[in-house]
């Protein structure tokens, strides 16, 4: 049942069945770009943290992207654009960014910026999970014109399937606590290969923006 609905799920990235992939919504490049040109970098977002500080910090010096992904990611070349919407308050947050960052790091021509969810609203609000909510962390992938070509939204996809499956079976304390064990035992590496799969696209010219649920 579970790999049935992960195809399902991973069959909304298409541009033609998802209108955030092609940016429907969205304010316009000029505005993203402006948006981008406020965030904070990885390391001043960890500094500004005021919740989950020892997480934040934790996942900030453990983090680590897979060199296989790494190599995969600079094979593609050209200038990319990360633009993240997320709050220090979020578990989602704190278990995918820091890695999200790792692979930035690791891959000339790519950056990353940070911002809020009060700044990124408009932003969320255009790359909906599936149940409706405007979530953190919301991440674009922007081009060298500041034009979107990916997105990923709030958990990778196995997760999200998992979630979906058993959410109306368990309780919400079995829940957290299964995504908490998924988290540690991943260890970034489904969040990674989605960046990959999402930039290789972009770099294809087929867009492709994977969302999540809870």
């Amino acid at each position: 049942m579970i790999p049935m609905l992960l195809a399902a799920l991973l069959s909304v990235t298409a541009p033609a069945a998802h209108a955030s992939a092609a940016g429907a919504g969205l304010p316009g490049d000029s505005t993203l770009r402006a948006l981008y040109a406020q965030g904070r970098t990885f390391e001043e977002f960890v500094a500004g943290a005021r919740r989950r500080t020892e997480t934040w910090r934790r996942m900030a010096a453990e983090a680590s992207a897979d060199p296989g992904l790494v190599s995969r990611a600079r094979s593609v070349g050209g200038a990319w654009h990360v633009l993240a919407i997320a709050e220090d308050f979020c578990g989602d947050s704190a278990f995918n960014l820091p890695y999200v960052a790792k692979l930035v790091a690791a891959v000339p021509g790519l950056e990353l910026r940070i911002v809020g969810a009060g700044a990124g609203r408009s932003v969320m609000e255009a790359h909906r999970t599936p149940d409706g909510r405007a979530a953190t962390p919301t991440f674009l992938l922007l081009d060298s014109s500041w034009k979107e070509v990916g997105c990923f939204v709030e958990r990778p996809a196995p997760l999200v399937a998992w979630h979906m499956e058993n959410r109306a079976t368990k309780s919400s304390d079995e829940v957290h606590a299964h995504v908490q064990e998924w988290y540690d035992t991943d260890k970034g590496r489904g969040t990674v290969t989605e960046f990959v799969e999402i930039l290789e696209a972009a770099a294809a010219g087929r867009p492709r923006c994977v969302v999540g649920a809870s």
